[in-house]
């Protein structure tokens, strides 16, 4: 089995694939406060209720968009597995041609999604990521990373909107039973769910019509399932996207 680690700015997931096959997936808040110590018992004992023992792990790899934890975490899978992660960086293979005015500049979230939709889904494609930020990643048919687009992502911008304006409170993301919300709670839930919805059908709309022809849609990230099922565009939901770009990573290196 080998340990995927995916390092977010909200969330650390993390998964346990024995070959193709993922056994487990379980989440960590981020916490740049934490030392390697605490994240090596954390693991360690979700390692344990699933019925894994740390040193039976054959190997991990890391993607992290959190710098400062990720040399935090490599020390902490060190301790517990006594074996080096691969990091997603420079120096490791990814067999992707990023087409962008700085390639290095592609955060490893992104290049594992990539990663993944290549190797799991028919191209021309774009991976929409939704997590802090809401990210869109364009594939070509040529598997070549094209560009794409971030913007706030939906828990980001529902604070935003809470903090800065006094009398809106903080809710849970329920979708309304209507559009047209008739109090304010209801009316932030509109904005948040089916708001997010179209502007993500209008960027694949825009997006589309840039390139020519229609492009398969997959999305990914913690807050996919509250927005997928409000989009009208036909969108495959993959909540295990990046930690299986993460498992092809692993392997191509280490082969």
């Amino acid at each position: 089995m080998i340990l995927a680690i995916d390092i977010g700015n909200s969330n650390i997931v993390i998964g346990g694939f024995e070959n193709d096959s993922i056994e487990f997936t379980a989440r960590v808040a981020t916490d740049v406060r934490r030392t390697e110590e605490q994240y090596a018992v954390e693991i360690h004992q979700i390692l344990h209720l699933y019925g894994y023992s740390a040193k039976e792990m054959e190997g991990s790899i890391i993607s992290s968009v959190v710098p400062p934890l990720t040399s935090v975490m490599k020390m902490a899978l060190r301790t517990i597995t006594g074996k080096k992660p691969l990091v997603v960086g420079p120096g490791l293979k990814t067999g992707l041609n990023i087409k962008l005015d700085n390639p290095t500049s592609l955060g490893a979230d992104r290049v594992a999604d990539t990663v993944a939709a290549i190797h799991d889904y028919q191209l021309p494609l774009m991976v929409v990521d939704m997590g802090t930020a809401t990210t869109m990643s364009v594939i070509n048919e040529k598997e070549e990373f094209i560009g794409g687009a971030i913007m706030p992502g939906l828990r980001l911008s529902l604070e935003a909107l809470s903090s800065k304006a006094s009398l809106l409170p903080h809710i849970d993301l329920i979708p309304p039973k209507s559009v047209i919300a008739k109090n304010t709670t209801d009316a932030m839930d509109s904005g948040m769910i089916y708001g997010t919805a179209s502007m993500i059908d209008g960027m694949i709309d825009r997006i589309q019509e840039e390139m020519g022809r229609e492009l398969a849609v997959v999305a990914t990230g913690g807050l996919a399932k509250n927005v997928v099922p409000y989009c009208k565009h036909k969108i495959t939901h993959d909540p295990n996207l990046l930690l299986k770009g993460l498992r092809v990573l692993y392997y191509k290196n280490m082969k």
